[in-house]
């Protein structure tokens, strides 16, 4: 597969789609930390630091979504984590990926545009399978975007999130062969 993959959003801005970059590290760093923060989707409590970071999102391949803006020709908005393997040996044809958009771009299709390079690039990897093990099941947003790209849900842990908030909601586990 070709990269970079360009893609024009709901809002007419053109958006591009490409690995991360050493140099674009630290604002993703931050960008994560930003979503541990809001303490909604990523099952860590506390932020990352750098060393972590890298262990954790840039174990293997990473991607960052790029915008144009009257500013600067692309600036990165939104990462999507490793295409990693989610399980080893015989079960290695499942992948795995995480998604983070900027709060402020939400709501624009940078997640689409990512899932469904998230599904090409991981078919062009060899992956057979992608399976999400904690989609919490109050992110909405994300069980929609999932469900419209034929993810269908497999599995329910009871109680698997405890919110900041003392809420406590269940984990799904989404999958979809390729």
């Amino acid at each position: 597969m070709q990269l970079p993959l360009y893609k024009i959003l709901k809002n007419g801005i053109r958006a591009k789609l490409d690995r991360m970059h050493s140099e674009e590290q630290e604002e993703e760093r931050k960008l994560l930390n930003l979503v541990i923060v809001e303490g909604k989707t990523y099952p860590q409590n506390q932020l990352l630091s750098q060393s972590e970071f890298v262990n954790y999102w840039l174990s293997l391949d990473a991607f960052v979504v790029k915008v144009e803006s009257e500013f600067t020709i692309y600036e990165p908005i939104v990462e999507t984590r490793n295409f990693a393997s989610l399980h080893s040996g015989r079960c290695s044809h499942i992948c795995n990926a995480g998604f983070i958009v900027q709060p402020q771009m939400r709501g624009q299709g940078i997640g689409r545009f990512m899932g469904e390079a998230m599904l090409e690039i991981a078919g062009s990897l060899g992956f057979e399978a992608v399976m999400f093990n904690l989609v919490f099941a109050s992110n909405i947003a994300s069980i929609n975007l999932w469900k419209s790209l034929e993810f269908e849900t497999i599995g329910r842990i009871k109680n698997g999130v405890k919110l900041d908030a003392g809420e406590v909601v269940d984990a799904l586990i989404m999958y979809r062969q390729l």
